[in-house]
């Protein structure tokens, strides 16, 4: 079942754990061990969570690597689902001859 509209991981992590604690996109930078300018592109949802990153965010901050991952996935299928059109892709049919 897909999500609607699910919010991009930035987002979440804004939500979740900065916001709440009052920590900011340079302390969370910095235990991530990135360059704060790097972490805002996240936050501002302007880059996507690459599966180095989400080993970074778990450890750091929780969650395991692969629902990072799912959450950037789920995110990018329903921005692309708003966007393609589909009406000239055409079923293939693979039945043996």
């Amino acid at each position: 079942m897909s999500m609607y509209n699910p919010p991009h991981p930035g987002e979440f992590i804004k939500a979740t754990y900065l916001e709440p604690f009052g920590y900011s996109c340079r302390f969370l930078a910095k235990q991530l061990d990135v360059a704060s300018s790097t972490l805002n592109r996240i936050l501002k949802g302007q880059s996507g969570i690459t599966p180095e990153m989400a080993l970074r965010l778990s450890k750091a901050v929780g969650r395991t690597p692969e629902s990072w991952l799912a959450m950037q996935d789920n995110y990018d299928l329903w921005q692309a689902k708003q966007n393609i059109n589909l009406g000239n892709v055409h079923s293939v049919s693979f039945e043996a001859a």
